[in-house]
């Protein structure tokens, strides 16, 4: 047996240990953070993988679209694209714009549209920005209460267990038995474990936080370039000449 098999199957030894000598409390804040730590690490995945496929067909998408000749090239194609945010704002603002070049009497667009039809166009597109932004951020709030919640679980369970540890030795003393640091060791370590559990939860879900939150600001931010190029592009092609 190697070194570190030898002292990885002590430190599993150590935490069977320490674990059994946990109170209940302890014991059920455990089983807390667990559960924490199960949500965090499904939210993590699920929202990189959602996250990455929306960069990937962002990129896609862009490239298609400033290939066209015309606004409505891709709209008039009646595609749909399922998870990607750019495909989404698109879609609003042309659905728009179309309503408002089509008259009630005929259903042919007309060539120009007025400086009030196209304020009511950039609100659209700016509420179609606001809720793809809102769609990428859900969730996220489960993750950073992991992160902010799950070091104050395991404090609790520390405090909680190294109380009842000092208790015990006091009503040891005073039934005259002998209460020193040897008999007080065990419970202590017993308490300290909801603290380890805290943090490997908080670590993790901290590191994923970031990085999520920081992947979002980036879409974000695209999101809100390519709504800008959308109008610009729509005001050149649609927006009435004594309007400009």
């Amino acid at each position: 047996m190697t070194l570190a098999q030898i002292l990885f199957a002590k430190s599993e030894l150590d935490l069977v240990y320490v674990f059994d000598k946990a109170t209940f409390e302890g014991k059920t804040i455990i089983f807390v953070l667990l559960i924490f730590s199960i949500f965090a690490w499904s939210i993590m995945a699920t929202k990189a993988i959602e996250m990455r496929r929306a960069r990937k067909f962002n990129r896609l998408f862009e490239e298609e679209f400033r290939a066209q000749s015309n606004v409505f090239a891709i709209f008039d194609r009646r595609l749909k694209v399922e998870g990607c945010p750019l495909f989404a704002v698109y879609q609003a603002g042309c659905q728009e714009l179309d309503a408002r070049l089509r008259s009630a009497e005929s259903r042919q667009r007309r060539g120009r549209i007025s400086l009030i039809g196209m304020e009511h166009v950039k609100r659209t597109l700016e509420s179609a920005v606001a809720r793809e932004a809102l769609r990428l951020e859900s969730g996220l709030i489960l993750l950073a209460i992991a992160v902010s919640g799950a070091p104050f679980l395991g404090l609790l369970g520390t405090v909680w267990g190294v109380m009842s540890a000092f208790a015990g030795i006091a009503q040891a003393a005073a039934a005259g038995s002998r209460g020193d640091l040897a008999a007080m060791a065990p419970g202590v370590s017993g308490a300290l474990i909801t603290t380890v559990a805290g943090l490997l939860v908080a670590i993790p879900s901290m590191f994923g936080y970031n990085w999520l939150v920081h992947t979002l600001r980036v879409l974000t931010v695209e999101l809100d370039n390519f709504a800008q190029e959308l109008v610009s592009k729509m005001e050149t092609e649609y927006l009435s000449e004594n309007d400009h």
